[in-house]
């Protein structure tokens, strides 16, 4: 695919966008604000590309969730459904300790750091988009690590646009609708763990991990809702939130049946970030 306009075969004067349509906001982002390389080559990167809102997926503690048709017009092989996480600035978001997450964190630009000190409408803005730039950087940063999450295409101000987990336009169903039982089971718990550990390996967890940011597609557990990823290191209460990290998974899994440890799990991990 390509992203030069040289190449389009159709000019913008062809389209008429209709409502919930915008031109595709790829050629607008910065190379450190697309996904890394490589890409799947399901990613449109054609500058004359159509994003389509298709509804809304989820309304979280700290944004919304909708689901965004990208393809070139005339072109249905193209087409391709995103899900776009839209933050919300302080005053209309209900995530109240996103301070506990945020310990160690610096931002680079100083007028940034001022607003978002006095809490001014710049400082809100920025703070929002801080999350939408942590949330694409941890999936950036996993995703090259091997941890199942969606692939970040990329991050616009306070979007982030990430690969859909799903089927068509249904989402996949969160680890907490989950029925299974048995080996099945076993088998979940275990990928759960590989990607705790991964997390633990590369100095991090989670910070807010449950039942409900797992998704299940195929067999296979994705983790989402990254922007609260905590560096074990830099974050004084890193390891506590390890800890509840695992108290959660544990806690779940242990009441269907599964035999699991909290306690040794977190050994296990505190174990790998020194490893």
């Amino acid at each position: 695919m390509t992203s030069s306009f040289d190449d389009l075969d159709l000019t913008f004067a062809d389209v008429t966008l209709g409502d919930g349509q915008r031109w595709t906001t790829w050629p607008t982002a910065l190379p450190t604000e697309r996904g890394p390389e490589p890409r799947p080559a399901w990613v449109v990167t054609s500058a004359g590309a159509v994003d389509t809102e298709l509804g809304i997926l989820k309304t979280g503690k700290e944004g919304d969730v909708f689901l965004v048709e990208r393809a070139v017009p005339d072109d249905p092989s193209t087409a391709v459904v995103l899900a776009a996480k839209r933050y919300r600035d302080d005053e209309h978001r209900t995530f109240q300790r996103s301070a506990v997450y945020t310990e160690g964190r610096r931002t680079r630009n100083t007028r940034d750091g001022r607003a978002l000190a006095k809490k001014s409408a710049h400082g809100r803005a920025v703070a929002a988009a801080q999350w939408s730039y942590a949330e694409f950087a941890a999936l950036s940063q996993f995703w090259q690590l091997g941890v199942p999450v969606p692939y970040p295409v990329q991050v616009t101000g306070t979007e982030v646009l990430m690969q859909f987990i799903g089927d068509s336009t249904v989402a996949a169903p969160r680890l907490a609708q989950s029925h299974a039982r048995g080996a099945e089971l076993d088998d979940l718990l275990a990928q759960v763990i590989d990607i705790m550990r991964r997390f633990a390996r590369a100095g991090f967890t989670h910070g807010d991990l449950s039942p409900y940011n797992l998704l299940v597609h195929r067999r296979r557990v994705v983790i989402i809702d990254l922007p609260q990823v905590v560096d074990l290191a830099a974050n004084p209460q890193g390891f506590d939130l390890l800890h509840r990290d695992c108290v959660n998974v544990c806690d779940w899994f242990a009441r269907r049946g599964a035999e699991v440890d909290a306690e040794g799990l977190f050994g296990e991990l505190v174990a790998e970030t020194f490893g």
